[in-house]
């Protein structure tokens, strides 16, 4: 559940920057975004072994 928190924290502060580079085409914040993705992949990744582990763990 911790991981899940994490990536709720990055996606809301990512939203800034999302906006400056579609919106204002502030090429930083597109780096921003990027890196951003990146964190929230491995996070999704890290959460998807959790619910496995735990999943197969009640069998």
């Amino acid at each position: 559940m911790e991981n899940f928190t994490k990536l709720k924290e990055v996606l809301a502060t990512v939203e800034a920057d999302v906006e400056k580079f579609y919106n204002a085409g502030n090429s930083a914040a597109g780096t921003r975004v990027r890196k951003a993705m990146q964190d929230l992949k491995t996070l999704a990744q890290d959460i998807r072994i959790e619910v496995t582990e735990k999943k197969n763990a009640g069998k």
